[in-house]
């Protein structure tokens, strides 16, 4: 009899335990898309997209945001209303190497004079080691140096960061590729 008030006793009490459980937690958000290849998509002819006097080339991307690449400085970036920025931002820019940045500008970033081509979904456009380029739902910028860019999607906007395996530390002091 000892034995079963124990057991009903230990059940009880796993029981319980249960019930107080803390409550499941939030789901996860779903993580935002992969990078585009660039690569893959048709290139066009810069020259095509070309605006004040030739200084840079401006494109047009789908959400009504507008988008160039200098053809002095070699800087490029977006403005408009970017999905899904962090802390909302309206613009992004990068250069031929380094980081790009999110921020939050009252005034457009290029001059464009008018309204730039569009940059049709499956092309992208390049000039020296910058490419931009999009599939119709994402948009993505980034140079060939570092691989440093950024991708626009409504999924998540979100900053590429160092991908080029000859500048990244491995933590051993020399370069992976040399023996």
């Amino acid at each position: 009899m000892l034995t079963g008030l124990l057991a009903v006793g230990l059940m009880a009490g796993a029981a319980s335990g249960i019930a107080a459980a803390d409550p499941p937690p939030d789901p996860v958000p779903a993580p935002p898309p992969p990078p585009l290849n660039l690569n893959a998509m048709t290139l066009v002819k810069p020259s095509e997209f070309a605006m004040a006097d030739g200084e840079y080339y401006g494109f047009a991307v789908p959400g009504d945001i507008a988008c160039a690449i200098s053809r002095k400085t070699g800087k490029y970036g977006c403005t408009g209303p970017l999905p899904a920025a962090p802390d909302g931002a309206n613009a992004v820019t990068g250069a031929q190497q380094g980081p790009a940045t999110f921020l939050n500008d009252s005034r457009p970033l290029f001059d464009f004079g008018g309204v730039p081509n569009r940059l049709l979904p499956g092309s992208r456009i390049s000039f020296r080691n910058v490419t931009c380029g999009t599939d119709g739902a994402v948009t993505m910028c980034n140079n060939s140096f570092d691989g440093n860019g950024f991708v626009l999607a409504a999924g998540g906007s979100y900053l590429l960061g160092t991908n080029n395996p000859l500048l990244l530390n491995t933590g051993e002091g020399r370069n992976p590729f040399m023996n």
